[in-house]
């Protein structure tokens, strides 16, 4: 069922998951997030548009300050990604398009590079994925990845996601290239 006015939803700031803490951003955060994507550039830059050619501080704080704006608005739903009980940003994890009439929402992420292959991101993934289903009501949730993108595919394919198809020459890669998308998906349990 839609939801009619999902500003007015009471919508957690924080998510926590056994290792890590996912909190939505706010002005200043860029000096937690600044460092993760700078360590991380060279292995985000075939895949986010603001990786490419370079990220920036400046651009990193602008995402946080716009994350903020848009988790008060409930037009996206983006979380810092915290090592518990530290100030360690390992990445951010968040429904970056949502269409509140189905509801459908759509899971991005991004790793720092050093936490790679610990099982952080599936860890956020299911946290993200527990409040589209269980508080938003979603019916689908996806996860869309550059074909070419084989961790964000394990990502999807170990928490669950079914691979529904590939669209061809979908859209632009950061580099201009022509890219193919995997849409992985699950859909809300029928009773």
């Amino acid at each position: 069922m839609a939801i009619e006015k999902p500003i007015l939803l009471d919508v957690p700031n924080e998510l926590t998951t056994e290792r890590l803490l996912l909190r939505i951003p706010r002005p200043g955060d860029s000096k937690f997030v600044w460092p993760a994507v700078n360590e991380s550039q060279a292995e985000l830059r075939p895949w986010m548009p603001w990786a490419y050619p370079q990220a920036e501080q400046a651009g990193v704080e602008e995402f946080c300050r716009r994350a903020a704006s848009n988790y008060i608005l409930r037009e996206q739903f983006h979380y810092l990604l915290f090592l518990q009980g530290t100030e360690t940003c390992v990445g951010t994890c968040g429904t970056p398009r949502l269409n509140w009439k189905v509801p459908m929402f759509e899971i991005g992420y991004w790793l720092r590079t050093p936490h790679c292959g610990r099982g952080y991101m599936q860890e956020a993934v299911q946290a993200v994925e527990r409040m589209c289903f269980d508080l938003f009501r979603a019916e689908r949730i996806e996860i869309r990845c550059d074909a070419r993108n084989v961790r964000s595919a394990r990502v999807a394919e170990r928490a669950g996601y079914t691979l529904e198809g590939v669209l061809r020459r979908q859209e632009r890669a950061p580099s201009g290239d022509m890219r193919d998308t995997c849409v992985y998906a699950k859909i809300a349990a029928t009773t």
